[in-house]
């Protein structure tokens, strides 16, 4: 419904920024003459200035309505007062009896209304969706620059790592063969100093030969004088050693490129992987102006109709089967609200035996209250979506994705960790009403299982793909248990409602009544019927996947993004 002027200042004076460059305040006053809003701060110079002195200047909360006020053209004494919708001109009364007088005609203060409060919608649009959104994505993108530069930063790490790494291989093989050379060297050396001495050897052997030789030929004796016999046994002279040139090592160089060596060092490559798009909040679950202002939250208790027929007179039917049906619209009866405190837009909700609720928000708070509205403990979990549920203990236990473990909050308020997932981060969760087990729901890079934990926090299932080999889930966002043991998961990714048999075999998967079916919120009744919630509508099936009943925001309050019921059967509705 377009907001009226009165509307105000419950949607923009809350988030509407200063208009002065680089002011960060928030505004609570408007320039008339300049169309700003201002902060009081911006005011006071606003009014000191020489050139906007005069300006008229009032509170942002009675912000006036300036109704152009012109002369008609054709004539002068006669203001114009009417917009011809056939023409779309402004006119006078006289110019509509004359020239228009079987045309649609609309009061210019009308049409000048209904556009100032299109005007004042659209603001509050602007401001509580689309402003709100897009400061989300940009802190999305600021995440993500530092999570690009951690991992770029992790990637050069690994490239040092590798190449010192290569580094000390090469080092490693050079040095075992410098050792070899060393080796060759010595060995060659000693071969070479044997033949060295063998020359030697002969050239002593030479010298005292001539020494005999000059002794002989300097004898003065006759007798045994070998000068005066025969000397050819005395003169033979051995032949001269042979040996062998050494044959020395030859280097051949490595055949090595530098693609060679990228390929042993590894590469850097990006994946070929499609970016997921960023998630933009719809525009149906925007929170409404009364959460934006008052910071706070009403829950609406619902008997749904499907549970309690007789309190709204409506008559089931059975189909051939024996199976109730019901009509796809109906009545409910609202059974009563209670407000959350300082809770902005409610993503998840928990109700105990014991007339308390744990609740948590947009913000990542855990808060629990009673039915009163008083709050008994506050928590900064940081999570989102189905990410908590309570044991059969009245334990409440959340998963925290950020160190990726499963936490247990005691009834004496001690917070201990429970489970702990590994490299899975943990996103939503449900303790089975049947066994105490506990379900959930898990993401680590782009795959996506439930895992199935016994109460005491062993893992004794796994469920990821179907008999065909296929991925089952890609953004769990919800999860719950049927009273036939189906575990029913709110897929934000396959855009489905996920439900699998307790052995965790494929049963169906429910894709809403049109082409953009974004499930949230999750729950079963006592008769089995699977409920959920897209923001906009709450769907009611059987255990077939067979649509019974369909709530629009006609018949409920608000835009549900979550579902719980109570030990009553009551359907809460958030």
């Amino acid at each position: 419904m377009p907001l009226s002027e009165t509307d105000l200042p419950l949607i923009v004076l809350h988030y509407l920024m200063c208009g002065t460059e680089d002011c960060k305040l928030k505004c609570q006053f408007y320039c008339s003459s300049c169309h700003r809003p201002m902060c009081e701060q911006c005011r006071d110079e606003h009014q000191k200035s020489p050139d906007t002195k005069n300006h008229e200047l009032v509170p942002f909360r009675q912000p006036k309505r300036h109704l152009p006020v012109e002369k008609c053209k054709e004539h002068p004494t006669k203001e114009i007062d009417m917009i011809c919708e056939d023409c779309h001109i402004p006119v006078c009364s006289k110019c509509a009896m004359q020239d228009h007088r079987k045309h649609a005609l609309n009061d210019l203060q009308t049409k000048h209304s209904e556009n100032f409060t299109l005007c004042l919608d659209n603001i509050n649009k602007i401001h509580q969706y689309f402003i709100s959104n897009s400061q989300n994505m940009q802190k999305d993108i600021k995440e993500n620059v530092k999570q690009i530069k951690e991992i770029i930063d992790s990637v050069r790490r690994s490239l040092m790592t590798e190449a010192e790494s290569m580094k000390r291989l090469v080092d490693t093989v050079t040095s075992d063969n410098i050792e070899q050379v060393n080796e060759m060297e010595e060995s060659l050396m000693e071969e070479l100093q044997i033949e060295d001495k063998t020359y030697q050897d002969y050239i002593s052997y030479l010298e005292d030969l001539v020494k005999e030789c000059h002794v002989y030929m300097s004898s003065t004796k006759l007798y045994n004088n070998p000068i005066f016999f025969s000397l050819s046994n005395h003169l033979k002279i051995q032949p001269i050693p042979e040996t062998v040139k050494p044959v020395p090592p030859v280097f051949t160089a490595g055949q090595y490129s530098k693609k060679g060596v990228a390929k042993l060092l590894g590469r850097v490559t990006v994946p070929d992987t499609k970016p997921r798009i960023r998630k933009i909040k719809p525009i149906e679950t925007a929170p409404t102006q009364y959460n934006l202002y008052n910071c706070s939250l009403y829950l609406t208790v619902l008997f749904c109709i499907l549970y309690i027929l007789f309190i709204s007179g409506v008559d089931a039917s059975f189909d051939n089967s024996g199976k109730q049906t019901l009509p796809l619209s109906f009545p409910v009866t609202k059974v009563s609200e209670y407000t959350v405190p300082g809770v902005n837009s409610v993503w998840h909700i928990s109700l105990s035996k014991a007339g308390r609720i744990w609740v948590s928000d947009d913000r990542g708070y855990l808060i629990q209250t009673d039915l009163q509205g008083n709050q008994l403990q506050k928590i900064h979990s940081r999570g989102e979506y189905g990410y908590h549920t309570l044991t059969q203990d009245g334990d409440l236990i959340y998963t925290d994705r950020k160190n990726k473990v499963i936490k247990r909050i005691a009834r004496d308020n001690t917070i201990t960790e429970f489970i702990k997932t590994g490299d899975w981060e943990p996103i939503c969760i449900y303790c089975s009403r049947i066994n105490g087990d506990i379900l959930v729901g898990m993401r680590k890079d782009y795959e996506a299982k439930v895992t199935r934990y016994s109460k005491t926090g062993k893992e004794i299932q796994t469920i990821q793909r179907d008999n065909k080999g296929k991925e089952l889930y890609g953004d769990p966002h919800y999860i719950t248990e049927n009273i036939n043991g189906d575990i029913c998961t709110s897929d934000y990714n396959k855009q489905a409602v996920v439900v699998v048999d307790k052995s965790g075999q494929y049963r169906f998967s429910y894709k809403g009544q049109g082409t953009n079916f974004r499930p949230y919120g999750i729950c079963t009744d006592i008769v089995g019927h699977i409920i959920v919630c897209d923001g906009i509508s709450v769907y009611i099936l059987n255990q077939d996947d067979q649509l019974l009943s369909l709530l629009t925001t006609q018949q409920i309050v608000g835009y549900p993004s979550s579902l719980s019921l109570d030990v009553q059967n009551n359907l809460h509705d958030m």
